[in-house]
């Protein structure tokens, strides 16, 4: 084999390594002298680049150089000071370090036996965390609930609603699928339209809430109660909320303890969508945000926005696991074992 061919030994790491890590220091070190919103027109990077790619190895020198000339021109840059377009996503050196770490290991984790580490520590740091928010009891994995790591608040949002769709299903038939209606408000993110898309709640039964000024822009109460009760006399079937605390064109936090009773004495599954602003509830003086997050089903928080952790990392807890696992788990041969 030549030598160019031949993969990296444990000193070529160290060497690469070392000089990985002292570019990105660098990076970081100049960051603020980096314009933030990248400057290069559409279509710049194809003349920079080859046609196809090489057919042997470059120097990690070259590689970084070209990152630098090429790459870094068309960067916005998220982590500058900056910053503050869309919303925080801000890492830290302590997040880079574990990304470094958790790459190195590359554990696969669909399954307890594929790498018990990695269900196990999931599973105890959700719970660390679900108790810095004061979340209810009922969503550790002590109890019945328990919460676990999505990409985004996006597929949050989605698995939430196809374990909901499912459950009432299961009590009113599958042919009533056509008569299920989802709420929000108009300050909603959009990936709750998609979910419903997805999730083949038709479009017309998506009912979006107007809000104003006078509330800042929160779910008012008593138009969700009106357009539930709308929607029963019509022979519809509400199925689900979706509420938020710091919606993303406004920051809008709406009234959880109100909406969750409508929503239990109307049999929904009350979904409370805290992306953006449920990091800072960990701190006691905006804890109050959350409260009636008791009477929510599932809650979700991106950790990726401000807890100082890369993207992507959006955490999510269920009262009742039991509902993500019928509607969601397939038990194939090939991950069946005596631990899962």
């Amino acid at each position: 084999m030549a030598d160019d061919m031949k993969p990296m030994d444990s000193e070529q790491l160290r060497e690469y390594g070392h000089k990985m890590v002292d570019f990105i220091a660098d990076y970081y070190k100049n960051i603020e002298n980096f314009p933030v919103l990248s400057q290069v027109q559409p279509g710049y990077l194809r003349d920079l680049l080859p046609d196809s790619a090489p057919n042997h190895p470059e120097s990690l020198q070259n590689v970084l150089d070209d990152v630098e000339t090429k790459i870094l021109p068309g960067v916005t840059h998220w982590q500058s000071p900056d910053y503050f377009a869309y919303f925080p996503l801000n890492s830290s050196v302590a997040g880079f370090l574990g990304e470094m770490l958790s790459a190195g290991i590359n554990m696969v984790g669909f399954s307890w036996i594929t790498s018990p580490a990695a269900t196990e520590l999931e599973t105890i740091v959700l719970d660390w965390l679900a108790k810095a928010l004061k979340l209810p009891d009922e969503f550790l994995s002590t109890g019945n609930g328990g919460g676990v790591i999505q990409g985004t608040a996006s597929e949050a949002v989605l698995v939430v609603l196809l374990a909901a769709r499912d459950q009432v299903l299961r009590r009113v038939g599958k042919d009533s699928i056509g008569k299920l209606v989802a709420y929000s408000s108009d300050q909603t993110h959009s990936s709750l339209l998609k979910a419903c898309k997805i999730g083949g709640i038709h479009p017309e039964n998506c009912r979006v809430l107007k809000t104003n000024s006078s509330s800042k822009y929160a779910l008012p109460p008593e138009s969700l109660s009106e357009s539930i009760s709308q929607d029963i006399a019509s022979g519809l079937i509400p199925f689900f909320l979706c509420a938020t605390v710091g919606t993303t064109s406004s920051t809008a936090v709406d009234p959880l303890p109100a909406l969750g009773k409508i929503s239990n004495s109307n049999g929904l599954w009350f979904h409370v969508d805290a992306a953006y602003a449920g990091s800072a509830c960990i701190c006691p003086e905006y804890r109050h945000y959350l409260n009636g997050i008791e009477e929510a089903n599932s809650f979700n928080m991106n950790a990726h926005k401000w807890f100082l952790t890369n993207f992507d990392c959006s955490a999510l807890w269920v009262k009742d696991r039991r509902a993500l696992i019928q509607s969601l788990s397939t038990n194939p041969e090939f991950l069946r074992n005596k631990i899962s």
